[in-house]
């Protein structure tokens, strides 16, 4: 172990997004002498201020818009809405800078010293910081790496245009162009799509594999590529983006695959994924482990190649989730202070806030049937849900994956209206270990969409009297 009293700091978390705060907070909890190092000017990090936050802010507007229009069809009509962009802008800025102060007020009330500057490695007990005065040295017993992820940028792009937007740049909300290209059909392109779609863009799609939000059960994409579809200019799959070209009056993007041609955009959006900041730090100069996409090699405790060195959120791996990351830091934070913790979560849900919602945790079906595992399914269409009716959106639909041996809940899916809150059940269910009888005869209450979940486990269990399935044999 490490002299903490020769050292400044007994833990110096580099990064302010979900995980290094969490870490940070719960490392001053533990009684640890700590600083916190972020290189923009609030805490947060991508997820609080440019990332998680003001996309869902902005989603619910979106959300809200297409409510009222929606109910014209109930018999109550509003006329169409007025956009005040600079208002916009503002209650999205004034959620983020809600969150962003009350992180300073609980750094302050723990004791946690905040750095401001960007932070590199000099030795496996020391940090430089470079800092707008200048360059500060910092010694600390046991470091937590949470430096994330940047969005990954197309070669063959006019970068430096500012009609071309990375996800932070399109969430600023600058104007609503006439014609929007959204550049990957995954969870942002999909999200700030939906986003901007609402305010009044035309919308096109490219997304280069066969279908969007690649990795997701086809079954969950589809209500959502049914309504878009209808919304959308136009959905590309298969498709490539060659190019970007620029001129006075349009981005001009070519196009390989299935589409081909060249199409005109007042904006064009770039959502092709992200990539781990863990080479920016001079982390492997002193024997940290980092590969060469920039990830960071950990074990269950987060602990890198060097015992005093630890690493947490997208820098450590897939999935790069704020949820995931907040875990994670905890788990360092308790390691330095000589606790026995360990990550060892079973399962970690993934949500789209696209309208309508998709959200998966555990096993897909896609899975399931690569590993070759023996599984059945519990599927509950919400166009039998009396709430969804009621909502005028029976679209969605619950699924739930068994083990046919053990009966075990292994995996689900939701896509609907708040699945991103459904799921959270399913989840606990996995990490209980629980069997299809055990969601069926928890009693849901009603008329909501979260009985749905038990009625997809009586599905499965063929006790379900809420839609008539034929009997095996009839």
């Amino acid at each position: 172990m490490n002299d903490t009293s020769s050292h400044e700091f007994d833990v110096i978390v580099i990064g302010a997004g979900p995980g290094g705060y969490t870490a940070a907070f719960r490392a001053a909890d533990l009684g640890l002498k700590t600083a916190l190092v972020e290189r923009y000017p609030t805490l947060g990090g991508v997820c609080l201020n440019v990332g998680c936050i003001p996309s869902k802010a902005l989603l619910h507007t979106a959300a809200v818009i297409d409510e009222a229009a929606a109910m014209a069809a109930h018999g109550v009509k509003f006329g169409d809405p007025e956009i005040d962009i600079d208002s916009l802008r503002a209650h999205k800025e004034g959620v983020v800078e809600k969150l962003t102060g009350g992180l300073a007020g609980m750094a302050r009330q723990r004791g946690v010293e905040v750095i401001q500057g960007t932070a590199a490695f000099t030795g496996v007990n020391e940090l430089e910081v470079s800092t707008g005065d200048g360059s500060r040295s910092f010694s600390f017993t046991n470091a937590i790496i949470a430096v994330g992820s940047r969005s990954i940028e197309l070669p063959n792009m006019p970068w430096g245009d500012p009609r071309l937007m990375d996800s932070t740049a399109a969430l600023e909300i600058r104007d609503v162009p006439g014609r929007l290209l959204v550049v990957g059909g995954g969870i942002i392109g999909l999200e700030m799509a939906c986003i901007y779609d609402a305010l009044g863009s035309e919308v096109t799609v490219v997304e280069l594999t066969p279908g969007l939000m690649p990795g997701t059960d086809a079954d969950l994409v589809k209500p959502l590529e049914r309504r878009i579809k209808k919304r959308y200019q136009a959905i590309h799959l298969e498709t490539r983006v060659t190019g970007i070209g620029a001129d006075d009056d349009a981005l001009v993007a070519n196009f390989e695959g299935k589409h081909e041609g060249t199409e005109r955009f007042d904006r064009v959006l770039v959502a092709v994924g992200r990539t781990p900041n863990g080479n920016r730090i001079n982390a492997a100069a002193v024997g940290v482990d980092v590969d060469d996409r920039g990830f960071i090699r950990v074990d269950e405790q987060m602990r890198t190649s060097v015992p005093n060195i630890f690493a947490i959120g997208d820098v450590v791996g897939q999935p790069m989730l704020a949820h995931k990351a907040t875990h994670e830091g905890k788990v360092a934070a308790e390691v330095c202070a000589g606790e026995k913790s360990a990550f060892d979560a079973r399962v970690i849900p993934s949500v789209a806030y696209t309208d309508p919602e998709i959200a998966w945790v555990g096993m897909t079906e896609e899975q399931a049937r690569a590993e070759n595992v023996d599984y059945g399914i519990g599927k509950f269409p919400w166009a039998a849900s009396g709430r969804a009716l009621g909502n005028g959106r029976t679209e969605g639909f619950t699924k739930l994956l068994f083990d046919n041996a053990s009966k075990r809940i292994i995996g689900a899916g939701i896509v609907g209206p708040q699945a991103g809150d459904l799921i959270a059940e399913c989840a606990l269910a996995i990490e209980m270990g629980a069997e299809a009888e055990d969601i069926s005869l928890t009693v849901h209450p009603h008329p909501t969409l979260s009985e749905t979940v038990a009625m997809a486990a009586e599905v499965f269990e063929g006790t379900v009297t809420d839609l008539y399935i034929p009997r095996k044999g009839k």
